[in-house]
């Protein structure tokens, strides 16, 4: 077997389990997953008529390159996202099986398996398979901290300069996991000229882009940035994005990459081999999804109001803030839950579920200790994907949970 699958880390939603065995919610509560972030709003009725008006695609192989059709599909949505002039289709966009099978891929087709002392840098909380696909590729991952007292920007300033000459590529993503927060154009500046000056390259996960809460300020997107600062044809810089949030179309297993033709050309080659080609039948669908934006308002439309009346009940009693977008609140629990506060992200995750029966996932489980601190520590994810009105219930029941251990909150801060 391969020895670097032995550097994996277990599964945060593995560790989430084995927090809970044991732990038993009252009977009369039905529980409720604020942990894990699958998107439950119900597929658009436009993707399962197309998905179902295609079956004959099944009886065909599929082009690993993508349909022509579904390219320019792609290629025209993110120009008028993102106020682009058109992306050439055939070479500057690949459909991709998802934003996590493309991240993982991509990671693969970039770095060099040879070179062992190459690192990729990583903000720090991260999605887990940024660490694990760095691993497996056989290079070092750096993690860089999002502080709460840095409002979650990630430190690029604190990466020594013998990192940076030795990075090969950076995973950014914005909106971010877990905390929602919106790279700025200044951030993207950044790291564009440290890209130019070390050559190393980055892949941008957008898989979150779609979910914001004003409809005037969409946010930010990679490509965007590196177009407001001329940099044509993106030098070293694919973005990742994704019908997964975008449509709550999770199991469609579609998306997209974009940018830099050099890198899309070697990595349409690594896709022959990997044997990743889309669905004929799942291109359709996405073609149908992509040139639709009426569906995607309506879920924004959902998730403000889940957002709005969630932060409205526990606020009072859990200081929240507003993410700039994805549906994630990043709670800091650390007042709520007297004893030893380097545990009180575990010990939250475990008594609400036991209390109230309802599920959210521990900081410190997508985070790593880095540089002395693990950023993740004392928050909890709550991923608010699911109905408005268990949005309500989970609200009030996390309500009546804190406001019970008021008490034994007051006694710990004044012993």
């Amino acid at each position: 077997m391969n020895p670097r699958l032995g550097l994996l880390q277990p599964n945060p939603f593995e560790r989430l389990r084995g927090l809970l065995a044991g732990a038993t919610p009252p009977a009369a509560m039905a529980p409720i997953s604020l942990g894990l972030g699958e998107p439950q709003h119900p597929t658009p009725e436009l993707i399962k008529q197309a998905v179902a008006a295609n079956l004959g695609g099944l009886s065909r192989y599929p082009a690993t390159a993508g349909e022509p059709a579904l390219r320019e599909t792609i290629a025209a949505w993110i120009a008028r996202r993102h106020g682009l002039a058109p992306l050439d289709p055939a070479t500057q966009v690949l459909p991709v099986n998802g934003s996590k099978e493309a991240l993982f891929s991509l990671v693969q087709g970039v770095l060099d398996p040879d070179e062992h002392d190459a690192w990729v840098i990583i903000p720090n909380p991260f999605y887990q398979i940024c660490e694990g696909a760095t691993l497996l590729a056989g290079a070092r991952p750096y993690f860089v901290n999002s502080l709460a007292a840095r409002g979650l920007e990630p430190d690029w300033d604190a990466v020594p300069a013998a990192v940076w000459a030795k990075t090969r590529l950076v995973i950014t993503c914005s909106p971010a996991n877990p905390h929602g927060r919106v790279m700025t154009q200044g951030e993207w500046k950044r790291l564009f000229e440290l890209s130019d000056r070390h050559g190393f390259t980055i892949i941008a996960d957008e898989c979150y882009s779609e979910i914001y809460f004003d409809e005037a300020k969409p946010p930010l997107g990679s490509l965007a940035a590196a177009a407001a600062l001329g940099r044509d044809g993106f030098p070293r810089l694919v973005s990742l994005s994704s019908l997964s949030k975008r449509s709550s179309a999770p199991g469609l297993r579609s998306g997209f990459a974009a940018g830099d033709r050099k890198v899309l050309e070697k990595f349409l080659l690594y896709r022959t081999y990997h044997g990743s080609a889309m669905s004929n039948v799942v291109q359709a669908a996405s073609i149908a999804a992509w040139n639709d934006e009426a569906h995607v308002a309506e879920s924004r439309r959902l998730y403000r109001e889940k957002f709005a009346s969630f932060f409205e009940r526990v606020n009072p009693v859990l200081p929240l803030k507003m993410p700039d977008a994805a549906f994630y609140f990043w709670a800091d629990v650390r007042s709520a839950c007297p004893g030893d506060p380097e545990a009180a992200d575990t010990a939250f995750a475990r008594d609400l579920y036991r209390a109230a029966g309802i599920t959210v996932l521990p900081g410190s489980y997508i985070a790593r200790d880095a540089h002395g601190v693990n950023p993740g520590r004392g928050f909890v994810r709550m991923a608010l994907v699911s109905t408005v009105a268990e949005a309500l219930e989970a609200a009030g029941r996390i309500r009546s949970f804190i406001e019970s251990r008021a008490p034994a909150a007051a006694r710990a801060a004044h012993p």
